[in-house]
């Protein structure tokens, strides 16, 4: 307030800045900052009589409107804020009293909001004349000396708790027909779940099988055509193998054939016409030869035959000659008879003699082995008696009866 020339205008000015005269203005600050209160009635009886205490909790602070404002500074300009908690307090208080002998106890205790709202509608006016602002107002602590709020509570608390437990039970109660219907629904929605998956799985088995099939008939179709495909080229290959073969073949013939042509031609320079040379002289010698031999087998064969006719005359002489000596035998035989016979085989004993003893002959040492009673001179006179019987049977010549 104040200025130059004597003026006593004021000037309000919040939340910004306005010139000042030094030493001529006067220049004076009050606080806009929120304000907490805790008013609060000790033993105020209730409409029903009953003495409680209430205590409370209220925001308030300055209003910034011009004329409330201005109301605000004429009230409080010059405090400090403690002072102004003060004022606003004690009015506060003074209509929290009041109201609480208008109510019953379970009015205040059971419906704190609706108390502390009413507070602020009767306090408001009040407060707002001296250009403050209720900005909230709630009830703290209600209590009592007597245990009346107990008592209400315990029988609040008893009421609470029948209803909780009957709310319990029959919360269990729906809970268990509930958690029955659920689980109905859950076996309901999993056996429909597992038929759909079991579905899903029979028909993706069928699909992969039927995938697979198709794979499998792709594959082999493929592995076949490759195959008759990897043949064809085999094929054209090996018949290419087989043209190159065949021209290698028919270039290897003619090279033959040329080196055979070539080779008559030489065997013809170097051998054939000196072989026929040589044939033809040997041909000439072999004839020369053969009728050599020719001549030479007729001398042969004629020599042989001359000598063959000279032996033949011969043997004829010889077997007429013999035949005569073997008809004079006979007949001096059987004009002698058997002593005939006995000479000649007393002649020819000794030849048979020799013939018998001729293998002995080959022997160093003979040793002869006879029985206990017997001898040497019994086994030779035993061999000797055997000799008329032996001779015989060879010759039919009886010699014990010459």
């Amino acid at each position: 307030a104040g200025g130059c020339c004597g003026s006593d205008e004021k000037q309000y000015v919040y939340g910004g800045w306005a010139w000042a005269w030094w030493c001529i203005t006067d220049t004076q600050r009050i606080s806009l900052e929120i304000m907490t209160l805790q008013p609060r009635c000790e033993d105020v009886e209730t409409a029903e009589g009953v003495a409680i205490t209430v205590t409370g909790v209220a925001q308030v602070k300055i209003m910034t409107e011009k004329e409330l404002l201005a109301v605000a500074c004429e009230q409080f300009l010059g405090k400090n804020v403690q002072e102004v908690k003060n004022v606003v307090l004690q009015t506060l208080e003074g209509h929290l009293r009041s109201i609480l002998g208008t109510l019953t106890v379970e009015q205040i205790y059971q419906d704190r909001d609706q108390f502390a709202k009413l507070v602020r509608e009767v306090a408001a006016p009040d407060v707002g004349r001296m250009g403050i602002e209720i900005l909230s107002f709630t009830i703290k602590d209600v209590y009592d000396k007597v245990d009346y709020l107990s008592s209400l509570g315990k029988t609040q608390i008893a009421a609470v708790q029948r209803d909780a437990d009957i709310g319990v039970a029959e919360a269990e109660r729906d809970a268990g027909i509930r958690e029955a219907e659920c689980k109905k629904e859950m076996l309901d929605v999993k056996f429909m779940a597992d038929t759909k998956i079991a579905d899903s799985k029979r028909a993706f088995e069928l699909q992969k099988a039927a995938f697979t099939e198709e794979v499998n008939i792709k594959t082999a179709e493929a592995q076949l055509a490759y195959e008759l495909q990897s043949a064809r080229e085999q094929q054209k290959i090996r018949q290419e193998e087989i043209e190159i073969e065949v021209v290698e073949r028919k270039k290897q013939i003619e090279v033959e054939a040329k080196e055979v042509a070539r080779m008559e031609k030489e065997l013809v320079a170097t051998v054939k016409q000196p072989a026929e040379a040589e044939a033809y002289r040997i041909q000439q010698i072999a004839e020369g030869e053969k009728v050599k031999q020719i001549l030479h087998a007729q001398a042969e064969a004629e020599k042989i035959r001359k000598i063959g006719e000279a032996e033949a005359f011969v043997i004829e002489a010889v077997g007429k000659a013999e035949a005569e000596g073997l008809k004079l035998k006979a007949e001096a035989l059987q004009k002698y008879g058997e002593a005939a016979q006995l000479a000649l085989v007393l002649d020819a004993l000794p030849e048979i003699a020799a013939k018998v003893s001729a293998p002995l002959s080959k022997v160093d040492e003979i040793v002869i082995l006879s029985g206990e009673n017997g001898s040497t001179m019994s086994n030779v006179n035993h061999l000797l008696a055997e000799i008329p019987a032996s001779v015989r049977a060879i010759t039919g010549v009886d010699l014990t009866k010459v």
